[in-house]
């Protein structure tokens, strides 16, 4: 059939499935706006395109589906730079679809011209730019498949002006040829073996369940990794929720602002066992000092990961699960009585530290997120923004819904929350989504409040508003001499500013009105936003010191300490 280059494009999209986009019109993407009307796709359109990137990547990691987002040429399309790159830090299946110039003034700074596919090469798995209706078929099979296949990331599409209006008898590729990309998904089975000897021999064995997991869908296998062998888990950010919280094995986070009980087991641990995580230096600190005691085996579907940061013993390249399905039959049942008793011992001296087992009535953050699980039973999609925000989420949101948790955690993106949030529900508008952010990073996307209106969302907000940049203050206070520059922050009255949009605020000032606000906004059939005025001063504890090892950390004093009345008035965190 003859179609337009716009009308192909919107072909193509329903052929791979797409059902939404995000995005926002311009001149450049103004022959596909004309044809969009014409096909069962859902167009969301968000206030600014940082936005429409981040909503596509919520929605990506909410349902396990490619995110689309769509913007116009220049700064359109410079705009959704941001988000294409924390998509990619974090392996997050995005397409986007840019407009660009007419191929005739391409290359001669002609109005709203930028070079979208240069800028974004090292931020995209692979780009394009078409010249030529006839490649748009084909270019949209290759981009949908190297989104979603190996390890996954964004893809970026830049479509001529004239492309978008020129006509080609349209035929949609049934399969891709991509001779120089050949993910590997099945592990080699000799190394399968040696790594089920070495934790079959291992006396203090650890995994390591990364963003991988989520990835792969491999939450069942290593739940059954986890009880067959009778090993702990420590998590990286992302790889939150591929094991419950709860579960007796589960160490929680590991890293700078992870668990005591967590990084003590890993430096002491004689094996690590790591299944998608790229041992960021967020887990690891300095090289050097991390795990000095384990023999490492390394799962990853990116072999670049392997032995990128951290030397392994043994290397695994492939797909999680296929890697755990195929290690489960080599494991003995086994148990670690002595080690698990050990970690258990330290998991009760950092609960004796926590803020929560602590009398206090100032209106802290631990205490709201808490609730918020209560309240939610542990069964919502959190979206959690960046900064102290992010690690007081992390830390007292017990996660047990696989993809339960989305972040941005590579590129540590403020502003990230609220539309990816919007995404993350519209995906799965069955499910109740709260997005958690501070009073800095939801001021960095606060017209989103519309688009959450417009598209009558249900969506709850919680925003832990202490009147800095909070992360940043807190470093400031340890180690730059409590010189606060740049740091304090003025914010609007968040509760009025939603209610001009239109959703129900709510203001919470002291301890005793946390529950109720989170019940109220609960049972309201739509949006609520509920402003947390918390301590201003909080802390984020345990936190390893820059250049320190994670087994040296700072912690909240023991109540036991004559130092700690006036250490809580300055802050707190987990143990």
């Amino acid at each position: 059939m003859k179609l337009t280059g716009a009308q192909a494009v919107w072909e193509s999209l329903v052929r791979e499935g797409v059902e939404v986009v995000f995005g926002i019109s311009g001149g450049a993407v103004i022959h596909l706006y004309h044809a969009l009307p014409d096909y069962p796709i859902h167009h969301v359109l968000m206030r600014h395109e940082q936005a429409a990137a981040h909503a596509a990547d919520g929605y990506a990691r909410a349902t396990g589906k490619v995110g689309v987002c769509m913007a116009t040429s220049g700064p359109g399309a410079t705009n959704l730079v941001t988000g294409l790159a924390t998509a990619y830090m974090d392996s997050s299946p995005v397409v986007a679809i840019t407009g660009q110039v007419p191929t005739s003034l391409i290359g001669k700074d002609a109005f709203q011209e930028v070079d979208i596919t240069g800028i974004t090469l090292p931020i995209t798995k692979h780009n394009y730019l078409v010249t030529e209706v006839e490649a748009l078929p084909t270019v949209i099979k290759e981009a949908f498949h190297i989104a979603r296949t190996g390890r996954p990331g964004p893809v970026l599409i830049d479509v001529a002006k004239d492309v978008q209006a020129a006509t080609l008898e349209y035929e949609y590729p049934q399969e891709v040829n991509l001779p120089g990309y050949r993910p590997t998904l099945i592990g080699h089975q000799r190394q399968i073996k040696q790594a089920a000897q070495l934790i079959n021999q291992a006396q203090r064995p650890v995994i390591i369940a990364g963003h991988g997991v989520v990835l792969a869908g491999a939450e069942a296998e290593l739940r059954e990794l986890v009880e067959k062998a009778q090993i702990p888990v420590v998590n990286t950010l992302l790889g939150l929720s591929t094991i419950p919280e709860t579960h007796p094995l589960c160490l929680g986070m590991g890293g700078m602002h992870g668990e005591a009980y967590a990084n003590k087991a890993l430096q002491d641990a004689d094996l690590i066992l790591n299944v998608g995580s790229r041992f960021d230096d967020r887990l690891t600190g300095p090289v050097s000092t991390f795990v000095p005691e384990a023999k490492i085996i390394h799962i990853d579907i990116d072999p670049a990961e392997i032995g990128k940061n951290v030397p392994v013993d043994l290397p695994i390249v492939g797909d999680a699960r296929n890697a755990l399905q195929a290690l489960l039959p080599l494991i003995e049942p086994a148990s670690h009585p002595d080690w698990i008793s050990k970690i258990n011992e330290w998991r009760v001296e950092s609960g004796e530290r926590d803020i929560l087992q602590q009398e206090t009535d100032a209106l802290i953050p631990q205490y709201v997120v808490r609730h918020i699980w209560h309240a939610t039973a542990g069964e919502a999609i959190m979206v959690s923004d960046v900064g102290q925000n992010q690690m007081w989420e992390a830390q007292y949101f017990l996660h047990h819904k696989p993809r339960g948790l989305i972040s941005s955690g590579g590129l540590g993106t403020m502003g990230f929350a609220l539309p990816a949030a919007i995404g993350a529900q519209i995906g799965q508008p069955k499910e109740m989504v709260w997005a958690t952010a501070g009073d800095g990073g939801f001021q960095m996307n606060i017209q989103e409040l519309a688009t959450v209106v417009q598209e009558k969302l249900p969506l709850k907000m919680a925003i832990l508003n202490n009147g800095f940049l909070g992360m940043v203050r807190q470093w400031q206070q340890f180690f730059f001499e409590g010189r606060y520059s740049g740091t304090p922050l003025l914010g609007p009255d968040f509760a009025k500013v939603a209610e001009a949009y239109g959703i129900p605020g709510f203001t919470v000032r002291e301890k005793s009105q946390v529950v109720p606000a989170i019940e109220q906004a609960m049972a309201i059939d739509g949006p609520a936003l509920i402003d947390f005025v918390i301590e201003q001063e909080e802390n984020v504890y345990p936190m390893v010191a820059p250049g320190g090892s994670i087994g040296d950390m700072l912690r909240r004093p023991n109540p036991d300490s004559k130092v700690q009345s006036s250490k809580l008035k300055k802050g707190g965190g987990s143990g």
